[in-house]
């Protein structure tokens, strides 16, 4: 069931009604108070399909690296986002928010670099080759309205992609993802 309505919580910067797993691959921001970003993911364990462990495995560093040929690679890796949002609609959060996830890379926005300090990253369960869900669209609208509640600095307009914040490496969320969409539901909110 997509998460339809949601906020932050002000003390655990966890959000309400999702399901919570811990990662270690975390540290503290150097400023808290400067959220201003939310980055946009798209993430497929193995790439281009979907369901099972893989994205919590890797989130939480116990992806087993011989279970596809694909995992060998990201064996040692130590990754995060603060929250995924599954093809189903539901959402895992793995960073408490006003903590720095490992999301972003090498990467720059606005010309400020190293995004993961004053970014909050989102995962969404697919790939450049198909479409999101419509239960996925439905909870970032969710989640990201209740962002720019809790986290001022963030606006319709400091919503950016991988692909924008890191444009040599990175294409997610991709071209099959709706910003029109989400701008939509974001200014709708603001």
């Amino acid at each position: 069931m997509p998460m339809r309505a949601t906020a932050v919580d002000p003390g655990s910067h966890r959000l309400a009604g999702a399901e919570y797993e811990p990662s270690p691959n975390f540290d503290q921001r150097p400023q808290p108070a400067e959220i201003s970003l939310l980055v946009i993911h798209a993430i497929s364990l193995p790439p281009d399909q979907f369901g099972g462990p893989y994205i919590d495995d890797l989130f939480l560093n116990r992806l087993d690296t011989t279970a596809h040929p694909y995992f060998a690679g990201l064996g040692g890796r130590r990754v995060s986002a603060h929250a995924c949002i599954f093809r189903d609609g539901s959402v895992t959060q793995y960073v408490p928010f006003d903590l720095r996830a490992w999301h972003a890379g090498e990467s720059s926005y606005g010309g400020r670099s190293r995004c993961n300090d004053f970014s909050i990253g989102v995962e969404l369960e697919g790939c450049d080759t198909k479409p999101f869900e419509e239960a996925q669209y439905v909870a970032l609208a969710a989640i990201g309205r209740a962002l720019l509640r809790a986290y001022p600095a963030i606006t319709p307009a400091r919503v950016a992609g991988h692909s924008d914040i890191a444009p040599d490496r990175k294409t997610d969320p991709g071209p099959h993802f709706d910003w029109a969409r989400l701008r939509r539901d974001l200014e709708a909110a603001a």
